[in-house]
């Protein structure tokens, strides 16, 4: 668990450099921004059946290919442009992940009109305010949680697609609705902290 510069770190993360950036500096840092909530939930449900660090890989890939996460863009995708993106080396080219992502721009859009932010409705699943476990070792994480199985069925009964319990679930770690650093890394406390601190 301990980095190079002997800094101790969620072991998951150690694997390449772009890896432990986005640990030390995105993982678990509570989103109150929609566009940074599309961005993850197009990435995690590119994920499925693929592991995180190669979608991290391709991230740049996906913010070019994906208006830079504009959700207002990427609803109105043409199918002539999923078509090229079927060519696009720089994201997964799977063409139900593709139609999933722009499906669920509109359906992004129909939660902003209903709750006023993305952000209101997925942060209503945690009571406003980050839940703060206390994972000792990787063995201890869970993969799902009530509160993702709540979320992911809204989703679903919304429309979303490509979302389901253990990608929302990592979204939730992603977007530090759920602090899952173990409380042996450098990360936990100030994660911690930012949470009971959350925007007012």
């Amino acid at each position: 668990m301990k980095s190079e510069e002997n800094i101790t770190r969620c072991p998951w993360c150690l694997s390449f450099e772009k890896y432990v950036r986005y640990h030390d500096e995105e993982w678990g840092v509570p989103v109150y921004d929609d566009r940074v909530h599309f961005e993850f939930l197009v990435l995690e449900s590119a994920q499925a059946g693929l592991s995180w660090a190669t979608i991290l890989k391709k991230r740049e890939g996906y913010r070019k290919a994906f208006a830079d996460f504009a959700y207002q863009i990427v609803a109105d995708f043409p199918e002539s442009y999923v078509q090229e993106l079927l060519q696009e080396p720089g994201i997964i080219r799977n063409a139900l992940k593709i139609r999933a992502a722009i499906n669920n721009a509109k359906r992004f859009m129909e939660v902003q009109e209903e709750f006023g932010s993305f952000s209101n409705y997925i942060w209503s699943f945690v009571g406003g305010k980050p839940i703060q476990n206390q994972i000792q070792s990787m063995k201890e994480a869970p993969a799902t949680s009530t509160e993702s199985d709540r979320l992911a069925k809204d989703l679903k009964k919304r429309g979303f697609k490509f979302l389901g319990s253990t990608t929302i679930y990592a979204h939730m770690q992603a977007t530090g609705l759920v602090n899952d650093h173990l409380v042996g890394c450098h990360r936990y406390e100030a994660v911690k902290k930012l949470g009971e601190s959350k925007k007012d």
